[in-house]
């Protein structure tokens, strides 16, 4: 990749967050690549205009755990930040406070701000950006970027509402200070007033940090239908369609209902960050959508209506679409718990898709929750991750949530990951007593006599 190239790349560096959900303690996540990195895979990222030796940036990292034990919950705090950058301003209630997800097992964290932190390179440009909100408003909120190098100050709000400014920006800045609310986001008043230095950061929030989970499975297939009616991507789409070995030939689509329309799209705005989703998605099933699939037979193709299809049809039916748009654009793509309902080759060559340059030009990046040990490898060779693109969580008996890199437990390059992971020799795996089972066994078994 030239360096023009590479210093064009947009691309998350970390993400840093205090009492958000079930992180009470601060969690510390970055994908900057170790010296543990695997050849070829971390993308080397210009991260300001002086040049100098670049970033090098991973494009995948899986977080693996217990159930409950915080790997969800990363994701969502990621996409909470998106949504209060997004929505805060243009559809927060003036005196409904602040809108966030403390952690609820102590009641201590009710009166504890969070704090959420985000590095990124933006457009070849390093910019740093943090809030600290508690339940009424905002207290703190800083941005900087570093074009030649050093920081350069955006803004700082600091007591909620004394807002630094730099010279030259003074006058558009203090025309957004006069309609910013305590409980908004100044970057999320700046975007309304089109301020030139934070437009392109609150854009970035709008394209990136999509989580796709269970309850938006739905609006990710009107989005996967939505590019297959298009001339500009059915076919790029389709391919991945084809790729996973599901049988699928062809993918034809009727017109759906003129009452199903409006469902579908605003599904759709609400995916891509234009709408709030704070009624949730849309209801549309899936033979709403008018999906024919078509799959090879002996003779000739055969349809099948998408209600005779497989669950795991039907989930990576509803992950191409964001994968695809992921790819083209170059953005961060969050996903839950990946290898659900699919075969774990074909999770696999999907998280490959993100780690192979080719197929990833862009600098498009996968974070994603998982329980398959398999993508951990018991070789170098079968591995789909690196080692220090594989991240713990672990609960701790007051509930709290913990996360750790497996590069800060020094695993050695030919180390059986995925083995040592079920043997409990990196914890994050649960605490399941057979007796325990054993003994609930015999209760309901006394309870039919």
């Amino acid at each position: 990749m030239a360096d023009g190239e590479a210093g064009q790349l947009s691309m998350l560096l970390a993400f840093r967050a205090e009492n958000a959900y079930s992180f009470y303690d601060e969690l510390d996540f970055s994908l900057e690549a170790t010296a543990q990195a695997e050849k070829g895979v971390p993308r080397e990222v210009h991260w300001h205009r002086k040049g100098g030796r670049p970033l090098r940036v991973l494009p995948a990292a899986g977080v693996f755990g217990a159930n409950a034990s915080g790997k969800t919950n990363l994701l969502k705090a990621l996409h909470h930040l998106r949504d209060l950058v997004l929505f805060s301003f243009r559809s927060g209630d003036p005196s409904g406070g602040v809108h966030r997800h403390s952690f609820r097992l102590d009641p201590e964290a009710a009166d504890k701000p969070t704090r959420y932190e985000i590095d990124l390179v933006l457009n070849g440009v390093r910019h740093e950006y943090g809030v600290i909100v508690d339940s009424r408003r905002v207290l703190q909120e800083w941005a900087y970027r570093y074009p030649h190098g050093r920081a350069a100050l955006i803004f700082n709000r600091t007591h909620g509402e004394q807002i630094e400014i730099p010279a030259g920006k003074r006058t558009i800045g203090r025309a957004i200070e006069r309609i910013v609310r305590p409980n908004a986001l100044f970057l999320s008043a700046a975007a309304a007033g089109e301020h030139p230095d934070l437009l392109p950061l609150y854009d970035w929030f709008g394209r990136n940090l999509k989580l796709a989970e269970a309850s938006s499975r739905q609006a990710r297939w009107a989005f996967t239908a939505q590019l297959l009616r298009e001339d500009a991507s059915r076919e790029q789409v389709l391919a991945l369609l084809r790729a996973a070995d599901l049988g699928i030939a062809d993918v034809r689509i009727r017109p759906p209902d003129p009452k199903v329309l409006e469902r579908v799209r605003r599904a759709i705005l609400i995916l891509a960050g234009h709408e709030d989703d704070a009624e949730g998605f849309p209801e549309i099933d899936l033979t709403e959508l008018g999906l024919v699939l078509s799959h090879r037979g002996v003779r000739d193709d055969v349809d099948f209506n998408v209600s005779e299809e497989s669950l795991g049809t039907l989930v990576w039916l509803g992950i191409v679409g964001p994968v695809f748009e992921a790819l083209q654009s170059g953005t961060v793509l969050l996903v839950d718990e990946l290898e659900s309902s699919l075969h774990p080759l074909l999770t696999e060559r999907l998280i490959g898709l993100f780690q192979d340059p080719e197929a990833n030009p862009h600098g498009a990046q996968l974070i994603f929750s998982s329980h398959a040990p398999s993508l951990l490898g018991s070789t170098t060779r079968s591995r789909s991750l690196g080692r220090d693109q594989i991240w713990f969580t672990e609960k701790l008996a007051d509930g709290r949530s913990r996360l750790y890199p497996l590069s800060d437990l020094s695993p050695r390059q030919e180390e059986a990951i995925g083995k040592r992971y079920l043997s409990g020799r990196y914890g994050a795996t649960p605490i399941v007593s057979h007796e325990e089972f054993i003994e609930v066994a015999r209760l309901i078994a006394g309870g039919h006599q």
